[in-house]
């Protein structure tokens, strides 16, 4: 990505739409990349990002603890959205893991290990593989004390840049802006890596 200037994008595009901060990101991108993992309101930014452009790759990666609901509904949004996805599934499945470690309680020293297989590792992968300068996430304020320290824009570490168009919405608005897509939800989505709503995965740490 060029030209970068975090600063100044996100006063500028603060109260912008979720589109024209996507078309913006665009310009100034070559390797684009969408993560999703179907949690709720993740159909936003699905919706979002593939109507600007389609040929956005997508990734998802599957701890492949997810309920049925959440297996029905990212099959839903394949055949809707007309996505193309690229999946990343551990490498031991579940009934191997299921033997050897279970799922670890948060405070259990094993629960990192199992972060690293089912979640940190697939995604690692996938982005080694794609090599993105630029990552479409649908982070937004009040999830977590990390997230509330981002924006619109953001960094990680490593200098890739991260780009949250819903960043400052909230489930009430994202439910209106569902309703007018004609878009469905997904509420029945568990985590094993967080297992409460406001602890982070891994991902964005």
């Amino acid at each position: 990505m060029s030209k970068i200037d975090l600063k100044k994008w996100n006063s500028e595009f603060k109260n912008k739409s979720p589109e024209a901060i996507i078309k913006f990101a665009l310009e100034h991108a070559k390797k684009p990349v969408l993560t999703t993992n179907f949690r709720p309101y993740e159909v936003a930014i699905l919706n979002a990002v593939t109507t600007v452009d389609q040929s956005v790759q997508v990734i998802w990666c599957d701890t492949g603890y997810n309920t049925p609901n959440t297996y029905r509904h990212a099959e839903d949004l394949k055949r809707l959205l007309n996505l193309t996805i690229q999946c990343y599934v551990p490498k031991q499945t579940v009934a191997h893991r299921d033997i050897v470690l279970g799922i670890p309680s948060i405070d259990d020293p094993k629960h990192a290990i199992f972060t690293e297989q089912v979640k940190l590792e697939p995604f690692k992968r996938a982005m080694t593989e794609h090599q993105p300068d630029l990552w479409f996430t649908n982070l937004r304020k009040g999830q977590t004390a990390l997230r509330n320290s981002l924006d619109i824009f953001s960094q990680d570490a490593k200098g890739l840049i991260k780009v949250s168009p819903f960043y400052y919405w909230t489930d009430e608005a994202l439910d209106t802006y569902l309703a007018q897509q004609n878009l469905p939800n997904e509420h029945k989505y568990f985590d094993p890596t967080k297992q409460l709503e406001n602890r982070e995965c891994g991902l964005h740490t």
